[in-house]
């Protein structure tokens, strides 16, 4: 969408947000410049997050110190689960499981969740899990960078202050020392990812999120 095609999509009020991811560091990568936005427009918004792997490890340490960063003033929940890496597919059960518990739990006007065309087997897995549960909720489906090539082409964008952006960044670099040594975790790979998406949007930076449906008000009201 452009200059001419943007639609605000949380209401007025608005104040419930999910995010869900299979791995630490998946949310704050796809959806911290959105994150941040949000919260510091919202004061006090609820926001449950959900990570399926990296429980009782460093990596649960390094998420909670970034989504404390990410969702500034937010009422913040954060759950950070045992599953192994890579192996969603072979703890479907588990997954659902925690999915359901956190749905009889809230009732979010946003979810935030893995792209289904995610090439990565746990994201696109969670993926398939989400509408699941939560059934008629607006799901913005984030995408991370990586070797697999699977960026695709994004429908909705969030446009990013170039504060926003480079706190994004600096945010990302600070909290995850475990990803330090990653080709593809680098300051270019992310900055960059958000210029194009901004070009995209007629905006100087951007987050792009995939959704597979949304239903429209245009009366308002």
């Amino acid at each position: 969408m452009g200059a001419s095609g943007v639609i605000g999509l949380l209401p007025t009020g608005a104040d419930r947000i999910v995010a869900l991811a299979a791995h630490c560091d998946d949310v704050p990568i796809g959806a911290g410049g959105t994150l941040l936005t949000i919260c510091s427009a919202r004061p006090g918004v609820r926001v449950d997050v959900l990570v399926l792997s990296g429980g009782g490890t460093p990596r649960e340490d390094e998420e909670r110190a970034a989504l404390a960063d990410f969702c500034p003033g937010a009422d913040l929940r954060v759950k950070v689960l045992k599953l192994p890496d890579g192996r969603l597919p072979a703890h479907w059960d588990e997954a659902k499981d925690a999915l359901e518990g956190l749905r009889a739990e809230t009732e979010p006007h946003l979810l935030i969740a893995p792209s289904p065309h995610d090439a990565h087997q746990d994201h696109r897995g969670l993926a398939e899990l989400v509408p699941t549960a939560f059934r008629d909720h607006l799901m913005l489906g984030y995408e991370i960078v990586k070797w697999d090539g699977d960026m695709g082409r994004p429908s909705v964008y969030q446009p990013l202050t170039s504060a926003v952006a480079a706190a994004k960044v600096a945010l990302l670099m600070r909290h995850y020392p475990s990803q330090w040594g990653r080709p593809w975790y680098d300051r270019e790979a992310f900055l960059g990812l958000a210029r194009i998406r901004g070009i995209e949007c007629h905006e100087r930076y951007a987050e792009a999120f995939h959704v597979n449906k949304l239903t429209l008000n245009l009366a308002g009201g």
